[in-house]
């Protein structure tokens, strides 16, 4: 009896084990991951430490919450390569929009949900040259072959000359609605949220983890946007002319370090540069004050220019971006300064170099010398006259001219006619 009753506790202790190991408080963890607003490379650096943290864990699935205008394609390339890489089941989850950029990321997991309202498309690029276009294509191309998707579709988001019949308009980008991406194959399934996507692809998890941008990565990737730099490139540069015109520590040098310090800043924590840019910025200023402050253009400016063109576009790391940016900047710092100089500012440094005192007749100044007292005075050629040079008037020396006449040196002369400081004579 008493062994009957042990081997039934056993079983009943083997049972309750049984139901512990399978419940699913031992699932793994389901994490978001937002991909929302611009794409630069401050997104492209946020992935990539989460998927790079995630690599180890107990992972059920990564879920990409994508509500963006697109961004920056080289970005949006190695955000591709991030998901096509990991080892752990990815889901796009487009809540609202996948536009540009967006649509890359977006087609790169293994599925796709929408939501109702959302949309997908308008993948062309900026600029749109058959370079670019080309290379864009193939890239959005081999992404939807590799993930099961209609290709030809993903390939008119982009390229306007992609006709798909009953899909798209001659001339016109394709675009999809939730319901339209799903009937084409572009979608899996319409979802309003995480919670149904879960139930629809039977994915067991222990908890639902959003592991959202923090305020570092949202201040680095808002700033970090061209737009935004360009108006802090523009804020930093007036606050430069501002300070040179006013006298003291001001509000100008106040905006100034307020424009560059967030542009640098925001840039570097983006992850588009380094202290690099900034040291190189800072010191072609430094060459710039010092070349103001000497004569001439020599190299000091010459220096100064090309680092604060150099340290810019390390700062921005896109040539062609950084030089527009920094093209408006100084025109419109440049405009500025007009105007102020119109409205009557001065700096000291300015005035250390303009010569601003007036010499008016009314002080007693005179723009030549007037020589009508020496009218009828006789003097000594101290060389030929041909007819101008050097006479004698009482052992004193002057420029003089022949009236008319060669006159041979050390003849005698009168002074006949004085014009400004000119002073004719004719031999006596």
């Amino acid at each position: 009896m008493k062994n009957r009753v042990f081997i039934l506790v056993l079983l009943l202790l083997f049972i309750s084990l049984g139901v512990f190991a399978t419940n699913p408080s031992e699932a793994g963890k389901v994490y978001v991951i937002p991909i929302k607003g611009e794409i630069n490379r401050a997104t492209h650096n946020y992935v990539r430490d989460i998927l790079e943290d995630l690599r180890d864990e107990d992972v059920e699935a990564i879920i990409f919450e994508i509500d963006t205008y697109g961004g920056l394609v080289e970005e949006a390339q190695k955000i591709k390569d991030l998901i096509i890489s990991t080892n752990i089941p990815t889901i796009s989850f487009v809540n609202n929009k996948a536009i540009s950029a967006g649509v890359l990321i977006t087609i790169s997991s293994e599925k796709v949900v929408m939501t109702p309202s959302s949309t997908i498309g308008s993948a062309e690029t900026i600029p749109n040259t058959e370079k670019v276009l080309s290379f864009w294509r193939s890239t959005l191309r081999d992404t939807a072959q590799l993930r099961g998707r209609n290709y030809k579709i993903i390939e008119g988001m982009a390229d306007k000359d992609v006709f798909v019949e009953g899909i798209s308009t001659k001339g016109k980008l394709i675009n999809l609605t939730g319901h339209e991406a799903l009937e084409h194959g572009i979608a899996d399934f319409i979802a309003n949220d995480v919670s149904e996507i879960l139930v629809y692809f039977n994915i067991s998890a222990s908890s639902v983890e959003i592991l959202d941008e923090g305020l570092g990565i949202k201040l680095a990737k808002f700033i970090s946007s061209p737009y935004i730099s360009t108006m802090l490139l523009i804020f930093g540069f007036i606050g430069l002319v501002l300070e040179i015109m006013t006298p003291g520590f001001g509000i100008g040098g106040t905006i100034s370090l307020l424009g560059f310090g967030l542009f640098f800043g925001g840039n570097i924590l983006a992850g588009n540069s380094n202290w690099l840019s900034l040291l190189l910025f800072v010191l072609g200023l430094i060459l710039l004050a010092i070349e103001v402050m000497i004569p001439g253009f020599g190299l000091p400016g010459i220096s100064g220019i090309i680092l604060v063109v150099v340290g810019t576009v390390l700062a921005m790391n896109d040539i062609r971006t950084a030089l527009m940016s920094l093209s408006i900047a100084i025109i419109i710092s440049a405009l500025v300064s007009f105007y102020l100089v119109r409205m009557g500012y001065r700096s000291k440094l300015f005035n250390s170099i303009i010569l601003s005192s007036k010499i008016e007749r009314e002080k007693g100044y005179s723009s030549s010398e007037n020589f009508n007292h020496l009218m009828d005075v006789e003097a000594l050629t101290l060389s030929e006259l041909r007819p101008a040079g050097f006479i004698d008037i009482n052992g004193e020396k002057f420029d003089a001219l022949s009236d008319g006449e060669f006159i041979q040196k050390n003849s005698k002369v009168r002074v006949v006619r004085v014009e400004g400081s000119k002073i004719y004579v004719r031999r006596i």
